[in-house]
């Protein structure tokens, strides 16, 4: 009887028992280089096993990539400090022992969020030299990861020195014994850069992008080198931060006596935050740039093809973009206001800055002083275009920030100072290029462009102090090449068009206020002229008061003494 009233419970219990052991016996399967895709649930831990080592490989790297949750990495099941890595790109190294054909680690979600991500295998042979081996820094004993941090201004990456390879069971070679070409001291680092396509956040991107620079072959192929750091430089590199672009760091560090090479883990960012409700990656762009730009937008395609034509318009708008550029950069540098308020004192004082530039011509008619103000935004953007090239990342302008902005003034003072000689077609080429760029910011607003960090790289010089020491690469794809023509289209076509058109006239309108006073002395003088013989204004206005409460006979001559 006792037999017969267990067996429901013992049924009842079966469920639970196969549910409980599927989670703790879940477990993947990895073989070296292949990518497997890994769902993570929510108390979960997964068993990543390693299978089918050969016999020649010395350590393996395991690494794991998410697009923006966190996800632990773990020698063991329960992860601990020293054995675990928690990161949305996260690697663990482990050196075989010999006669050693498999292993397992450990992949859990530390936020009780449901985690996928892509993972891969890749071995080493034991000359090739172990990325992380001589850690220092970080918690884990061999790290083979890099870390990143950004901010509006700059990236930064880190990672821990490697170490020489060595055989199964061997003592791995000391770190910091000695300097010798025997040591670890002979080791390259080669820090690579890996562009996503532009305007894509999406999770396949990331993936196809991982995998096609996980290892050292894809990222040479597919990545750019920026640059090589020796063993004795900091393992450090810092680049230019692109909200809203996904880039892939990663490094690989060679032994150049061995000629062999490894890789680290590579690590992704967006520069900017998926968890953001308010300026997250998904609404990048803040309301106030968007209509900012906008406007300005509509007023630079104005001013592309009318801007001589209208030369008030033109003074207004040019003053007006000088004025909020530089107190822009003022407000941000000296206090520590919100954006949206920054920008909004900004245009308008931007606003004074234009009304200035238009009375200063109306009052002394100084055409040459106002077209050399006006050249010198056309300098500003030709001197900012010229060192957004990769002339710009030369050695010497990344470790001399006086070597940078001399050059810079340099290119911004010579470009008027070339058109000199011919005023007005400098100051039709101005409106042509000028207005041309402000079409493509405004578009930036909406849609990224490379072309916005032309300027944007300069703002952000003027803003940080330590950003001359910054790669400020970007990408270049398919949008990029049509923003270039659309820029040039533009340009040129306000350019003709304004030079067609104003051929015939004069060069430059006249100053008003200079041709009140001709027309004053001409009054004064003149006694053909039948307003020579009008009263003054305030007596004319008296007069007419007096209309008012009294009839008076009208007198005086209105006609010229002398027809």
């Amino acid at each position: 009887m006792s037999r017969w009233t267990w067996c429901p419970l013992l049924l009842l219990c079966l469920p639970l028992a196969c549910e409980v052991q599927a989670q703790v016996e879940n477990r993947v399967i990895f073989l070296p280089g292949t990518f497997q895709n890994v769902n993570v649930s929510r108390n979960e831990t997964v068993q990543a096993v390693v299978s089918r080592i050969a016999p020649d490989v010395a350590y393996v790297t395991l690494q794991f990539h998410t697009q923006h949750r966190n996800a632990t990495l773990s020698y063991t099941r329960m992860p601990g400090l020293g054995l675990s890595l928690t990161a949305v790109d996260s690697g663990l190294l482990s050196a075989l022992q010999p006669g050693q054909v498999s292993l397992s680690l450990f992949l859990s979600s530390p936020d009780e969020d449901t985690v996928a991500g892509t993972g891969v295998i890749l071995p080493y042979a034991s000359s090739d030299p172990v990325p992380g081996a001589c850690n220092t820094e970080f918690d884990l004993d061999v790290d083979p990861n890099v870390y990143i941090l950004y901010n509006l201004y700059e990236t930064t990456i880190r990672f821990a020195p490697a170490n020489l390879g060595y055989e199964r069971g061997e003592t791995p070679p000391a770190c910091d014994q000695s300097t010798e070409t025997n040591t670890r001291w002979r080791l390259q680092y080669d820090v690579y850069q890996y562009f996503l396509p532009e305007n894509d956040l999406s999770e396949r991107s990331l993936f196809g992008g991982i995998q096609a620079v996980a290892d050292i072959q894809g990222m040479t192929k597919n990545g750019k080198r920026v640059m090589t750091l020796l063993s004795s430089d900091m393992s450090t590199a810092v680049f230019n931060s692109i909200p809203g672009q996904g880039v892939i760091y990663s490094v690989v560090v060679r032994d150049p006596l061995m000629n062999t090479s490894a890789s680290y883990v590579p690590v992704h960012t967006y520069a900017c935050s998926f968890a953001s409700a308010l300026d997250g990656c998904q609404t990048l762009g803040k309301i106030s740039t968007k209509i900012f730009f906008t406007l300005a937008g509509l007023a630079g395609l104005f001013v592309c093809f009318f801007g001589h034509r209208f030369f008030k318009c033109e003074l207004f708008c040019m003053g007006f973009s000088f004025g909020t550029f530089f107190f822009f950069v003022l407000i941000a540098r000296t206090t520590d206001l919100d954006y949206d308020i920054c920008l909004a004192v900004s245009a308008v004082i931007g606003v004074v800055g234009g009304v200035l530039l238009l009375m200063s011509w109306w009052r002394w008619g100084s055409v040459m002083a106002c077209v050399v103000v006006v050249g010198l935004m056309l300098g500003f953007l030709v001197a900012s275009a010229v060192l957004f090239t990769p002339l710009g990342d030369l050695d010497l302008f990344r470790h001399s920030a006086a070597v940078f902005w001399v050059t810079f003034c340099c290119i911004m003072v010579a470009v008027p100072l070339f058109f000199v000689r011919w005023p007005r077609e400098g100051n039709i080429v101005t409106c042509g290029t000028v207005g041309a760029y402000a079409v493509i910011l405004a578009v930036n607003a909406y849609v990224y462009t490379s072309l916005s960090f032309i300027t944007l790289n300069i703002l952000k010089r003027f803003l940080n102090n330590n950003f001359s020491a910054v790669f400020t690469d970007v990408p270049f794809q398919a949008i990029d090449y049509a923003m270039i023509t659309v820029w040039v289209v533009l340009g040129v076509g306000g350019v003709i068009l304004q030079l067609y058109r104003e051929r015939t006239r004069p060069f430059f309108p006249p100053s008003p206020y200079l041709m009140w006073l001709q027309e004053r002395e001409r009054r004064k003088t003149n006694v053909l002229d039948p307003s020579h013989h009008f009263p003054p204004l305030p007596n004319r206005l008296l007069a007419r008061a007096r209309q008012l409460t009294k009839r008076m006979e009208p007198a005086g001559e209105h006609t010229p003494l002398l027809l």
